[in-house]
């Protein structure tokens, strides 16, 4: 038996103020899609917005439906939305922010498994690393320099 150990590096801003201007302005535009969000079976709102090699700016917001497995977290609905109207652009710079309307949420809070995966696949696809900001309503914000931190044994297409 051989063990293996893995290792991820974060950086932790003390909060939103904390974090470069331009990362600032890119999840203001994530609280603005998180406001947009329809969450009404959860109650968790959740935004996203992410900067394009060609500097647009694209946002989600989670969709949720009565049949739940036919909702669409706020990463997806982002990505899903750039591939679509910028197939040629790069993810450079990913925002994620989240409330509940049942309690603060003041803990960052990463993305879920279904969206790393998502977007283990256009770091492949385009790649090249995407920078991963998440935070709650308040509070700490935590970066990834890619989303190989938060998922480094990627399923990816190497296995097909």
């Amino acid at each position: 038996m051989t063990e293996v150990k893995i290792e991820t590096t974060l950086q932790i801003y003390k909060d939103l103020n904390d974090t470069p201007k331009d990362i600032q302005e890119l999840m203001k535009s994530a609280v603005r899609a998180r406001d947009n969000a329809y969450a009404p079976y959860s109650k968790f709102n959740v935004g996203a917005a992410l900067l394009l090699d060609n500097n647009e700016v694209i946002i989600g917001s989670n969709q949720e439906n009565a049949s739940y497995p036919s909702g669409l977290c706020a990463e997806r609905t982002a990505i899903y939305y750039a591939g679509a109207k910028y197939p040629k652009a790069k993810i450079i710079k990913m925002a994620i922010t989240a409330s509940s309307q049942n309690q603060i949420t003041d803990q960052p809070i990463p993305p879920c498994g279904a969206c790393r995966q998502a977007i283990a696949e256009y770091e492949i696809k385009q790649d090249q690393p995407i920078e991963i900001y998440f935070m709650g309503v308040k509070g700490k914000v935590v970066k990834s320099n890619s989303l190989a931190n938060l998922l480094p044994l990627v399923f990816d297409r190497g296995f097909l």
